[in-house]
């Protein structure tokens, strides 16, 4: 299996590092090697059909701030070009338009790859069309790192949970909004939560898209188009950020033994993003930077997940996750060894 990885920021890199981890297992586990055969930055790219050393990689990444030697002037033509079975697609999210990230999705099911993706920006704005169109091509589409990176959801929803009937999912969908939440618990007010937020790379320096709410607004857009079979976009949600929530509406909820959370919820009517009152000692109550979802079903009853939602290796583990999920699907499919 042929690897293209089209971003090589944090989560790039820690996808290359994870992969050369995780070599030995994945030769024992299928027999052959599963190599990168391409990479691409921001302005560069390398490729080689015999592979590149991920770690290689990385270190002419930081040491140059180039990953490759070739420039380009857009991603599609490389893309185009270049032969691999699997894209790993980890640009910069753009939920206005689907970015450049759009492009390369469409790129490779147009040519029948399998894509990888943790991109919220394209499946929050044109899930149902990408989604066909990999049907059309015979080709995978996964996402498993684009809601709550290391969090374990959508493939919990979709393959583990595959004979419930879930109601709703509500959670908090984004670590940035709740570690300053619950700093406010703590009587910090906001600016001051959200500058140490910054200074700790929890935050960019424009946050707009974590306080405003729009990063955990393309979240449930997914769970709602892939866990309940939904047609609905990043337009589609009813959005509130944390912004004006005030140091008094804190102490109010702590006095009811409460405290306030940006909790996403899903259902089959339901598409909203907005500050919550929750009980303390609930499960969507905890603090700091971890992800948490409370899925209710049918049969099991509460299901909830915990994990953290960024990070170069968390995120990078659930990239993994759906490249086995890809080489076991066409294992089935094939009935033979991997093709490289």
């Amino acid at each position: 299996m042929r690897i293209f990885i089209c971003g090589f920021g944090t989560v790039g890199q820690g996808f290359a590092e994870v992969l050369a981890s995780r070599k030995k297992f994945l030769s024992e586990r299928y027999g052959k090697d599963i190599i990168i055969i391409g990479a691409m930055d921001s302005r560069t790219f390398a490729c080689d059909p015999a592979g590149l050393d991920p770690l290689s990689l990385v270190s002419r990444k930081k040491e140059t701030g180039k990953v490759g030697g070739k420039e380009y002037s857009d991603p599609r033509d490389v893309l185009s070009e270049c032969d691999y079975d699997v894209l790993v697609e980890v640009s910069p999210t753009d939920i206005k338009t689907g970015g450049a990230g759009l492009g390369n999705i469409t790129c490779a099911l147009e040519r029948g790859k399998d894509v990888i993706t943790v991109n919220k920006g394209p499946l929050a704005l044109r899930y149902r069309e990408l989604m066909d169109l990999a049907k059309k091509n015979g080709c995978l589409l996964r996402y498993e790192g684009s809601v709550g990176g290391a969090m374990p959801i959508i493939n919990l929803c979709t393959e583990g949970l595959v004979g419930e009937k879930i109601t709703s999912i509500r959670g908090i969908f984004n670590g940035t909004c709740n570690y300053i939440l619950s700093k406010m618990d703590k009587g910090q007010p906001f600016d001051q939560a959200l500058k140490e937020a910054q200074q700790l790379g929890y935050a960019e320096t424009n946050p707009t898209n974590d306080i405003e709410g729009y990063d955990a607004a393309c979240k449930v857009v997914i769970l709602a188009n892939s866990v309940f079979g939904r047609d609905v976009k990043f337009d589609d949600v009813r959005i509130t950020g944390i912004t004006s929530i005030t140091d008094e509406a804190v102490a109010m909820a702590a006095s009811r033994n409460m405290v306030i959370r940006l909790i996403g919820e899903v259902t089959e009517s339901k598409l909203e993003v907005g500050p919550r009152l929750i009980p303390k000692g609930h499960p969507l109550s905890i603090s700091g930077t971890l992800n948490t979802a409370q899925i209710i079903t049918d049969l099991a009853g509460p299901v909830t997940v915990s994990g953290r939602g960024a990070g170069r290796t968390e995120t990078a583990s659930a990239i993994l996750s759906d490249l086995i999920a890809i080489a076991d699907r066409r294992l089935r499919t094939d009935g033979k060894s991997l093709h490289l």
